[in-house]
Parts: structure tokens; sequence; C-alpha cells
């Protein structure tokens, strides 16, 4: 393939991850609280919104096999990634509307729009899974080789990249808050994002005898039979998908953490804290540029993932240390290096992920990893607020030892992980040399 046509190929399905990025900060960070400071919803309300999209999880695993077995209009993928992305940016938009509506002295009114509320955040979340995981899946299609880890991180890079930039980009536009301000930034943003995903994947997906034979594979077996006699029997599988939850969970459970612990910890003012996240994004991005680009290549994607959970252990005592000491450059300088060790470790798992995937089950094992994924995160929450808690309950609010509790217990289950990582094989056993290639395969 020509430089130009590799470039384009790249350049156009970024599109698509950059929109993730987009929305994702609208809903989970604008959205998130206008529900709470300007709405004056109930935080417990707010919490089971957010929730719905990770709780239904699972289904990605179904709507991954039907990608699979199910192709429309002869495509397999396009028609899912733009489907969901559809229903994900009608639930965005009607939970917009929806949440500017509530009015809290009309009980009736509010309990029924309340109940819409809570379907508008179902629907983008089910479109979120269809969308995102069937993408996935035709990353898994298109890219084989030293291409995959390239394509898997510069696409999350560019994920991060659209977090960044929406997050800045909206702090100016909201300002002043109105309502109406709102609901025309997410109408713009429901158009950009329909605009990226057709950018991206239309005309992407290539057909031919390679499909048709993947398309017979799979539907061979029903659903029911390819999670009893094909998935759930292999070890190997089983082993990987608890590493994905353990690494999640151990590199996210301090996401909501650092900057509190700053806070009541080491004495830092809130706009010192909130540079703390922008220290561990380009940890993180830098991290996962320098695997993609080449790293992977060169030493593998299994020892780059040990790297990166050895690294993220070693600064979790690094930020004890320096809360007990307090020591706030210290502090700040490892949680740098976490970013960094949450890159690796994050690379290395993403491209692993990609290449225990198979051209006849991309849709329906990208399901299956990206459930790992989201059980991970929704433990990570849990898990990290919950220990802290417990511990200043136990401890007389000694809240250094409650958030080194937390620090230490992910270093903990980062070992288990690194353990059950030393036990996968080096070629993964469910993608064989012998599958069908992509006519991208040489990318």
């Amino acid at each position: 393939m020509q430089t130009a046509q590799r470039v384009s190929l790249y350049v156009r399905m970024a599109a698509f991850p950059l929109g993730i990025g987009l929305t994702s900060v609208l809903v989970n960070g604008t959205l998130n609280r206008v529900m709470i400071v300007e709405q004056g919803l109930p935080t417990s309300f707010v919490g089971l919104c957010f929730a719905l999209p990770l709780l239904i999880a699972p289904v990605r695993i179904w709507l991954g096999y039907q990608s699979d077995t199910r192709p429309l209009w002869g495509l397999r993928r396009t028609p899912y990634i733009l489907a969901g992305t559809l229903l994900s940016m009608i639930g965005m938009l009607a939970a917009t509307l929806l949440v500017l509506a509530l009015d809290p002295s009309n009980m009736m009114l509010f309990g029924l729009l309340s109940i819409a509320v809570l379907v508008a955040f179902l629907a983008y979340g089910l479109g979120r899974q269809m969308g995102s995981n069937t993408f996935e899946a035709l990353l898994a299609d298109t890219f084989h080789g030293p291409q995959r880890p390239r394509a898997v991180t510069l696409f999350k890079v560019v994920m991060f990249v659209g977090i960044i930039g929406t997050a800045i980009t909206l702090g100016v536009l909201l300002d002043p808050f109105s309502p109406a301000r709102l609901t025309a930034i997410t109408a713009g943003a429901v158009l950009l994002t329909l605009f990226l995903t057709v950018l991206a994947v239309v005309g992407q997906e290539r057909v031919g005898d390679h499909t048709q034979k993947a398309i017979a594979e799979a539907r061979a077996l029903s659903f029911r039979a390819t999670m009893t006699t094909v998935l759930w029997p292999d070890p190997h599988l089983r082993r990987f998908f608890l590493i994905v939850v353990l690494v999640v969970v151990g590199t996210m459970a301090q996401d909501i953490l650092l900057e509190p612990y700053g806070g009541l910890v080491l004495g830092m003012t809130p706009g010192a804290t909130t540079h703390l996240t922008a220290l561990w994004g380009m940890g993180t991005v830098l991290a996962m540029l320098a695997a993609g680009l080449g790293l992977i290549q060169r030493v593998g994607y299994l020892p780059v993932l040990r790297s990166g959970l050895v690294l993220t252990m070693m600064v979790f005592s690094g930020l004890i240390v320096a809360g007990a000491l307090g020591d706030i450059l210290a502090f700040q300088a490892f949680v740098f290096v976490l970013g960094l060790g949450t890159g690796l470790s994050a690379a290395g798992l993403l491209t692993a992920v990609i290449e225990y995937t198979t051209t006849a089950r991309a849709g329906i094992l990208m399901g299956v990893w990206g459930m790992a994924q989201e059980s991970g995160n929704a433990l990570a929450g849990l898990f990290g607020g919950s220990v802290v808690d417990i511990v200043r309950l136990l401890s007389s609010n000694n809240t250094w030892l409650a958030y080194s509790t937390v620090f230490a217990l992910e270093a903990g289950l980062l070992l288990v992980a690194l353990l059950l990582v030393r036990r996968v094989p080096g070629q993964p056993v469910l993608s064989r040399p012998n599958e069908a290639v992509s006519d991208y395969a040489q990318v």
C-alpha cells in the first residue's frame, strides 16, 4: 500500500476515537456537574445514571457475536458502528434536554422525567457499547502484524487528545453557563461526532472471500455454543480476562484519589491538585506513543506490559513515602511517572487484547475484553472509595493511612496480574497464523 493511502487510513480511522473523547468529556464531565450543581439532583440518582452505561457492558459480547455473524448490506462492522453512534448521540442529546427540564417542585413530572433520563442514559450506553466494540473489531480485521500495536495505541492517544482538547474548549464555550448554551453545544457535538464517525468508517471495510469464510465459521455455532464450547473452556482466555480486570482496577482505583490525597495529606491548593491530572495524562500519552511507535515492535507487547506493571507498583510506594514526608515536588514527579507506567501497561494490554482476537470472532472477543475493562473501571471507583472510607473509620480519620492503604492494595493487585502475565503464552492461542488476513494486512 502506498504511503499516501496508509496515512489516509490512519487519519480517517482516528476520527472515531476523537469523537469518543469529545462526547466523554461532555457527558462524564459537563453533564455530570450540571446534574449535581446546577440542577441539584440527588447524588445517588446521578450515580445511577452514570453507572448504567457500565452495568450493561456484558451486552457487548452478544452485540459482538451479531456483528460477526449477521452482516448488514454485506458489511459486518460498518453498519453496527454507525447505528451504535447514532443511538448514543440520540441518548446523549435526550439526556441533556431532559436533565435541563427536571423540576423537583412538580413531583409527578419529576418522576416521569427521571425515568426518561434513565432510559436516555441507557440508550447512550447501549449505543456506546455497540459502536466502540465493533470499531475495535474493525481494527482487529484491518491491522495485522507490526501495524496492530501502532494503530491501537495511536488511536487511544487520539482519544486522550480529544478529551484534553474538548475539556479546554468546553471551558471557554460554557462560560457563562446557561441551559440554552449547553443545549446548543450538545447539538453541535452530536452533529460533529456523527460526521467524524462517517468519516472514520464508511468505505474502510473490505469484503472478500476471507470475510465470507469468517462469517461462515462464526455462524457455524450459536451464541450460546460459542460461549460454552469455544470461549469459556479456553484457560488462556479466562486467565487473560482476569488479567484485564486486575490491571484496570490496579491502575485506575487511584483515579479519583490523587487530587484528594494531594489536598488532604500534602496541603496542596485546588489549582495545584488540578495539575496532577495533566501530569498523569502527559506521562500516559508519552508512554503510549513510545510503545506504539517502536517499543512494542522491538521487545514485544508482553515485556512492555510487564514493565508498565512493575513501574506502576514501584510508583505506588513512592506516593506513600512522598505523602509521609510531605514532599510535594516528589509527589508530583511520582504522579508523572505513574502516568508512564499506566501508559506502558495500557499499550501492552491493548496490543495483547487485539492479538488474542481472531478474524472469525473479532466481535465477540472484543466484547469479552470490553466487558472486562468496563467491569474493571466500575470496580476501581467502588474499590478505591470504599477502602478509603473504611480505613478512615477504623483509624480515627487517619487520611494518609487510608489513601496509602489503597495504593498498597493496588500494588498487590498488579503483582497478582504480573504473576498471571508470566503464564500467558507469547503466541496468542486464539489467533493462529492460518487465519484469513484482510486486504489491509500490508498497511
